[in-house]
């Protein structure tokens, strides 16, 4: 059984997300929060809440302010963002915060509930088809020297493998389980994804990952 909490002040959207987790999520709760402040005195009341779902547009937390207050004060609950707004960077910015995801507020029931069923099993939720937009270009932002496919033509196959487990959210422990490899071998197939790719994180590999396609890249190497 599991436990969430949802902070929202839209009941609405509470209410439909308690009607989603009552059908999808047997057996499992869900808390309601309409600030930051109530949610706070539910999670020093409950701790033991499996996973917190905070909306951007609180009154009393604006942003990605509240989440920064999360983190800092319980370190050890998953925080997941849910909003309206579904801008890349901003879920980016989420996730290198310490989310452990990200759902827009037009996720379908079904995409939910899997999205849920990820986080609460541990591993990173970021939404595909945001993922998959092109970044914003700006004005200073430098020139690329080199493509996406020519960056992504410099993995290994073992190395595009673990680089798609990483877009779906995998720690390198179900990573290692899934490729059958040592969770060393998997860190060491990082380091060299971040590199080869010329990412400053492994949040960074996976947008590359996104703006591509894998498995094409994949198929080809069989040819």
């Amino acid at each position: 059984m599991y436990s969430l909490l949802v902070a929202d002040d839209h009941p609405l959207f509470r209410d439909a997300l308690q009607a989603v987790i009552s059908s999808g999520l047997a057996d499992s709760q869900l808390l309601e929060a309409d600030s930051l402040g109530e949610a706070i005195k539910l999670i020093e009341q409950h701790e033991g809440l499996d996973l917190l779902l905070l909306d951007l547009s609180l009154p009393d937390a604006e942003g990605l302010e509240g989440l920064t207050t999360l983190r800092e004060t319980f370190p050890w609950l998953p925080v997941a963002i849910v909003s309206a707004n579904q801008e890349r960077q901003l879920v980016l910015d989420a996730i290198t915060l310490g989310a452990v995801g990200y759902i827009p507020k037009s996720t379908p029931r079904e995409t939910l509930i899997a999205a849920l069923t990820q986080m609460l099993e541990g591993q990173l939720y970021l939404p595909p088809d945001v993922m998959r937009r092109p970044a914003p270009r700006t004005a200073s932002a430098p020139p690329a020297t080199t493509s996406t496919s020519e960056r992504l033509a410099r993995l290994t196959d073992k190395q595009l493998m673990v680089l798609g487990c990483m877009a779906k959210g995998m720690s390198n422990k179900h990573i290692a389980r899934e490729l059958l490899i040592a969770e060393t071998t998997v860190k060491t197939h990082v380091s060299a994804i971040l590199r080869k790719l010329n990412a400053t994180s492994r949040v960074h590999a996976i947008v590359i990952a996104g703006e591509e396609d894998l498995s094409f890249h994949r198929a080809n190497r069989a040819r």
